[in-house]
Parts: structure tokens; C-alpha cells; sequence
């Protein structure tokens, strides 16, 4: 069977409009030439589709089931192939990036912000995801760009990524704490106290094992959750030390809490990644460009501490808390 989209837009036009004037008109074509193709669709498929007279045209049963089911198909391609087009112009469309949530309150919440200012016809939607399920959904291809957090570089050759922001390590603690005294923490001087902390759904979990790992630590946390808010909540009651990456692009303390940096330094990588070998679409390459000069803008903003804090440059001496001081 040889049948062309030509010939089936031509007879969706003809059946809809029930003239052949009339689709010849929509297609710029003769009468005769509308008449062809017709003709040349009904010997390809053995049906007749049409009752002809000199007053009227009339789909035959086996036309109008065509037409019903062509149709359809017709109208899903003419949108595909305009969506597809929108997202060509680099400024419209949809765009559909993965975050894990803790992210998606803080840092990409700024970046669509900044995608809506810049292109307002654009969606651009986020998709919450444990970061080991924002992998697979770039990996596979069912979204544009994931953002992901990671302590070590990724391993495998089907993503390439972009780092756009770095942020280290903080114990977060009560400002009575008696280790709220010292300017900095060392890793050690967690050994013996609860923590809390985020799960792997943020990535910083496997920053935590590492920096365990490298110090001769075993101890887990007292408590993994999947939102900032919890586990600040948690340090509040007293139930633990939190470790958390603190900066601008991360959900902060409040007070009464105080973060001090854990030393030796241990940093969180922040990553936009998309397919190897795979190109973006020119909307979501505009969408990647507004999220990775979010993060810069955001790296450049000073940070107001919140009302009632103390001014922790001078609060107290540096001074590294080491083991039994």
C-alpha cells in the first residue's frame, strides 16, 4: 500500500468540508487535482470513501470510520510538529528539568524565577525526584536536564555535566551548644554526638559517608530526612548536631541556630547534567543558561544574616575544636 500524508490530508479536507471546491481552495490546488488524489487514495486502500453526484459529496461507511481515525492522527501530528517547532525557537515550549526537593525549595525555585523573567512564554516545569531517580530520568531521556549534588565526580560516560555551584559542610547547632563556642568543627569532634542530616535524596548523604570514611569515623546519623526543614527542626529540639551544606543556593538556619564549618573542608558539588551525545533543545539550552547564571548571581549576593542572630565574624575567635579540648 502506497499512500501519502498528501493524499490523507486531502481527504480529511474533502470529508470535513464535504465540497472538493472547498479543499482545493485550502490547499491551493484544482479541483481536478483534489479530485486525483482522492481517487489515487481510494485505489491505494480498495475502499470507496466518497457517494459522488453534481449537488453533493457524501462520506461512504468506510470513509467516515477513516476519516474519524485519520483525523485524529492528522491533528496529534500538526500539534507534535508545532510543539516541536516552539521548542526550536529557543523561547517557548516546555522544559522539564529534574531536582530533588530539597533544591527545588532553595536554588531552582531562583533559577525558574529568572527563566520566567527572561522568557515568558517558556514552562519550564520541575520534576521532584530522589537524585539517584534525577540520573535515571536524564539518562534516560525523559527529561531535558537534571540538577544533582554529588561529593565525587560522576562516574559513567553517558552524562555530561556543568558545575555551577560548590558548598561545603556545616555542623548546624543550637547557638548555646558549648561547640557553638569555636569558629570552626572538626569532623572528629562529632564522634560521640547525634547527628542529623538529609538522606540521599539530596546527595548529601554520600558527602556525610565520605567524610566519615576519610576520618576514621563510623558512626551513622541519629536521624536522615528528606527536608531541610525537618532536620533544623530536629536541632532546635535538641535531638541531634545537624550537618547540612550551608550557603546562599541551600535552605540557611535561622536562629536560634548557628553553623560553623566542618574542617577538613568537605564540599557538595551542585551539577546541571543532560545526555552525552545527546543535544539540548534550543529551549532547554536557554532554560540551562538562565539556571547556570542564577547560581553565579546567587554566588555573588551577600548573605544578610536573619533577625536577632549573631554576627558569627565576630561572635567568637577562630578557633578548630579538636578532640577532647
Amino acid at each position: 500500500m502506497n499512500v501519502s500524508l498528501q493524499q490523507l490530508k486531502v481527504f480529511v479536507a474533502v470529508a470535513r468540508e464535504r465540497s472538493f471546491t472547498r479543499a482545493a481552495r485550502e490547499f491551493d490546488l484544482t479541483q481536478s487535482a483534489v479530485s486525483r488524489c482522492v481517487r489515487e487514495l481510494e485505489d491505494a486502500v480498495e475502499l470507496k470513501l466518497f457517494d459522488r453526484t453534481t449537488r453533493q459529496v457524501e462520506l461512504t461507511n468506510a470513509g467516515a470510520s477513516l476519516e474519524r481515525r485519520i483525523g485524529r492522527l492528522l491533528d496529534e501530528i500538526d500539534l507534535t510538529l508545532r510543539e516541536e517547532r516552539a521548542a526550536y525557537d529557543g523561547h517557548t515550549g516546555v522544559v522539564v528539568v529534574a531536582s530533588n526537593p530539597v533544591l527545588s525549595s532553595a536554588w531552582v525555585a531562583d533559577g525558574l524565577a529568572r527563566c520566567a523573567a527572561a522568557f515568558p512564554e517558556l514552562i519550564v516545569s520541575v520534576k521532584d525526584q530522589p537524585q539517584a531517580g534525577v540520573l535515571a530520568s536524564v539518562e534516560q531521556g525523559e527529561v531535558d536536564f537534571g540538577v544533582v549534588s554529588v561529593a565525587e565526580p560522576l562516574v559513567g560516560d553517558l552524562l555530561h555535566a556543568q558545575v555551577v555551584f560548590t558548598t561545603s559542610l556545616h555542623a548546624v547547632l543550637p547557638f548555646a551548644h558549648p561547640l557553638a563556642r569555636h569558629a570552626d568543627i572538626s569532623w572528629s569532634a562529632l564522634r560521640d554526638v547525634p547527628l542529623v542530616t538529609l538522606n540521599a535524596d539530596a546527595g548529601v548523604r554520600a558527602a556525610l559517608d565520605l567524610a566519615f570514611s576519610m576520618h576514621g569515623l563510623k558512626q551513622r546519623p541519629a536521624q536522615e530526612l528528606g527536608h531541610v526543614a525537618g532536620v533544623l527542626r530536629m536541632i532546635e529540639l535538641g535531638l541531634g548536631i545537624g550537618v547540612l551544606p550551608v550557603d546562599s543556593h541551600w535552605p540557611a538556619p535561622r536562629a536560634p541556630l548557628v553553623s560553623r564549618p566542618l574542617l577538613p573542608q568537605m564540599n557538595l558539588t551542585t551539577m546541571l547534567v543532560h545526555r552525552r551525545n545527546r543535544s539540548l533543545r534550543p529551549n532547554a539550552a536557554s532554560a540551562w543558561a538562565q539556571f547556570a547564571m542564577s547560581a553565579s548571581a546567587h554566588s555573588n549576593a551577600t548573605v544578610t544574616p536573619p533577625p536577632g542572630a549573631p554576627d558569627q565574624s565576630t561572635q567568637h575567635p577562630r578557633k578548630e575544636l579538636h578532640d577532647g579540648n
